[in-house]
């Protein structure tokens, strides 16, 4: 697991959208077990709370789900997984078009750049796989 924390955002939310983001890009499959509380407070060296407070965030929207003592695991719910994609995708252009709406550019001419900038970063990362 690799997060870098930033000092903006409770640790706890951070740790979630970690999680969303895994989920989204498949690296956490429906059904997969995930560590522990204890067990992720130590990888990533939080507070056990704040990683307790994080579980609780996520299956309160049912990004997980726990039985019993078994262990927490990825939710099955389709609907759900395909939620998070599209909210990580939302947030992304909500911000995004908060910060260029000022420049008031043509949407035809927005879209080219945001395609050039997306194809070319997706040309780099190709390139260091």
């Amino acid at each position: 697991m690799n997060i870098t924390f930033n000092n903006r955002d409770p640790v706890y939310l951070q740790v979630v959208r970690y999680f969303k983001e895994e989920i989204a890009t498949g690296k956490l499959a429906a059904g997969r077990e995930i560590p522990s509380r204890r067990e992720l407070a130590g990888m990533l060296q939080i507070n056990p709370n704040t990683a307790q407070k994080a579980y609780k965030e996520m299956e309160e929207q049912k990004l997980i789900t726990t039985e019993g003592n078994s262990p927490s695991r990825i939710t099955t719910d389709e609907q759900i997984l395909n939620s998070i994609r599209e909210e990580l995708i939302q947030e992304a252009v909500a911000v995004f078009v908060q910060s260029i709406k000022k420049i008031e550019l043509p949407t035809d001419e927005l879209l080219r750049f945001v395609k050039e900038k997306y194809e070319s970063e997706r040309a780099r990362e190709a390139q260091h796989d």
